[in-house]
């Protein structure tokens, strides 16, 4: 099962970390509790629109790209889950989760299977 808190903290916390920040520089900025931000990144809590746009203020990122990052985070977990469920693809890659997986060429591989590699998992694309 998908959880979107858990993708949600997962974008959260690199955009954290790409900044080379802290939990506590975070936190104070956001004015948020350390130990809710803490579990806020390891999708352990739901947050608020309004937590969030507080993060967001306080790591200096608009909450549409954050956003952005999350659904293709999500689209990417779905692609994994479908494949581990054999099912086959029902639409092709969403224009989003392109850009993610870089220029891919498939030339000579036979069309009735092509593994994307992303980020944390394979995703396997079953030509219909």
């Amino acid at each position: 099962m998908i959880l979107l808190r858990r993708l949600l903290g997962d974008v959260l916390r690199r955009q954290r970390q790409r900044q080379g920040r802290t939990l506590r520089e975070v936190s104070s900025s956001a004015r948020v509790s350390l130990g809710y931000l803490s579990e806020v990144e390891r999708g352990q809590k739901e947050a608020s629109s309004e937590l969030l746009s507080a993060i967001c203020d306080a790591l200096d990122v608009r909450m549409s790209e954050l956003m952005r990052e999350v659904s293709d985070e999500l689209s990417l977990a779905e692609l994994a889950e479908s494949a581990a469920a054999g099912e086959t693809a029902r639409e092709p890659v969403p224009a989003g989760v392109r850009p993610m997986l870089g220029s891919v060429s498939v030339a000579g591989v036979p069309p009735e299977r092509v593994t994307i590699k992303a980020p944390a998992e394979a995703v396997d694309v079953v030509a219909a």
